[in-house]
């Protein structure tokens, strides 16, 4: 045990043990599991895929890391409204779901390619100037159009049976409040587990999948992949899936610099400089494309697992390490999957309904720690015609997106090129000239 700058005990995994060392790996695992599973859960991915590529994705990203920083990748949901605009794009062709899938995972894959361009021109032109195309007046207004354009299909999943949805949404508020210690950190696979149990109960649960499903066999199926998809002859739609979801990564390699540097003050080092941003990016992007040209949702890190850091006071990244092994062993087990396919709908929609809102405030929150000035007509605009764009064409469009000729633009992809467009275009103080010359020194301050 030593103690760092705050004066708090920080313990090293050796002097743990290695019984320790696992317990503390499945610790990191249960808590980036509930999060992990709903993504599959939701856009009709497979769940075991998921897991494996979680654990493989994590793997990559602590090799590209030098192994050094202490993260965990699992599910990401930014790309939730992609999945779903490609799923009802692929329906008026007359796609089924599972056709439509894998051409989403091939715009997932190529939005991962971003973060190795983001990743060169960090490592190029320094940090400062590459970021200057990422404001927050723009990330900000995107992530908070991502809850809100998942929030129907939220609200949807809990009217199928609300009461199942309410202790679900019970469950997780009272955890995530009042809980202590490991309650605290896990309260999603808390509410979902206790409501599956009292809908199970209340025969709310067809047991037959469970039962017929096997113990062990293999994560995925081939024509689940992304990989299969450039066998389906369908290149017009790939390029459709490709130009809707790969500007979503613009939101998420922001938040994938807002995780590291949780990380970093969580633990006390400065990991946007050692191993450096550029590499962690590079391990984020790499696990996204391997995740989802084997048919399992985008990776991200985790502050779930931070918030472990935070609890333990062991920041040794083996243990991360132990967890990412662990959760690809149970991604070999098909019942365990089938376990998973039998949730309820309805606690589904009660724990998204809190995730989605979630989504959202933190893209306020974002706003609100960056001190953007509402009052500025420049950032209103801004944020007006992002957050209008990308909620209105995904609820007011055909198939949620924009269509010129057969290639369709989600609303998400047409909000983040105009808001960063505009923010490039808009002088940066066009509303402020006439402020007295004490704010406009402030301003440039």
């Amino acid at each position: 045990m030593s103690i760092n700058k705050s004066n708090e005990a920080v313990y090293d995994a050796r002097e743990l043990g290695k019984g320790r060392m696992l317990v503390l790996g499945f610790q990191h695992m249960f808590a980036m599991f509930g999060a992990t599973i709903l993504v599959p859960t939701i856009t009709g991915l497979s769940v075991s895929a998921t897991l494996l590529f979680a654990g493989l994705g994590t793997l990559l990203f602590h090799w590209f890391t030098k192994m050094k920083v202490p993260a965990f990748l699992g599910s990401s949901f930014a790309f939730l409204g992609g999945y779903a605009t490609v799923v009802a794009m692929g329906a008026e062709l007359g796609m089924s779901q599972a056709e439509a899938l894998p051409y989403a995972c091939v715009g997932v894959a190529a939005a991962g390619l971003l973060y190795f361009v983001l990743a060169g021109c960090i490592k190029a032109f320094g940090i400062k100037r590459v970021m200057k195309l990422f404001p927050p007046v723009v990330t900000g207004p995107i992530v908070i159009s991502i809850g809100l354009i998942l929030a129907g299909t939220a609200v949807k999943s809990f009217l199928s049976c609300w009461w199942v949805a309410l202790i679900a949404i019970v469950v997780v508020v009272v955890c995530n409040i009042w809980g202590k210690g490991m309650i605290k950190i896990i309260p999603i696979l808390l509410g979902v587990l206790v409501s599956y149990i009292v809908a199970a109960c209340a025969g709310q649960v067809d047991g037959t999948v469970i039962r017929e499903a096997a113990w062990f066999g293999l994560p995925f199926q081939w024509q689940d992949t992304g990989l299969a998809a450039f066998g389906g002859g369908h290149f017009d739609f790939m390029l459709t899936a490709i130009i809707a979801i790969m500007p979503i990564a613009l939101a998420t390699m922001i938040e994938h610099i807002g995780d590291i540097c949780a990380i970093g003050s969580t633990t006390n080092r400065n990991y946007l400089e050692d191993p450096g941003l550029h590499r962690t990016l590079m391990g984020d992007g790499a696990a996204t494309i391997l995740a989802s040209l084997f048919g399992a949702p985008a990776n991200t890190t985790y502050g779930e697992n931070t918030g472990v850091l935070n609890l333990t006071r062991v920041f040794d990244p083996r243990v991360i390490r132990i967890a990412a092994v662990i959760a690809m062993i149970f991604s070999f087990s098909p019942k365990f999957a089938a376990l998973i396919y039998a949730m309820p709908a309805a606690t589904i929609g009660g724990v998204s309904l809190i995730l989605y809102g979630m989504i959202s405030s933190v893209g306020i929150r974002s706003l609100v720690e960056n001190q953007i000035d509402l009052t500025d007509s420049r950032n209103l605009i801004i944020t007006a015609l992002t957050i209008t764009l990308a909620v209105g064409i995904s609820y007011g469009c055909e198939g949620g997106a924009l269509h010129f000729g057969n290639i369709g633009i989600s609303g998400l992809a047409c909000a983040a090129i105009v808001g960063i467009l505009a923010a490039v275009i808009i002088p940066d103080r066009f509303s402020k000239v006439d402020l007295p010359e004490a704010n406009e020194k402030d301003l440039a301050d």
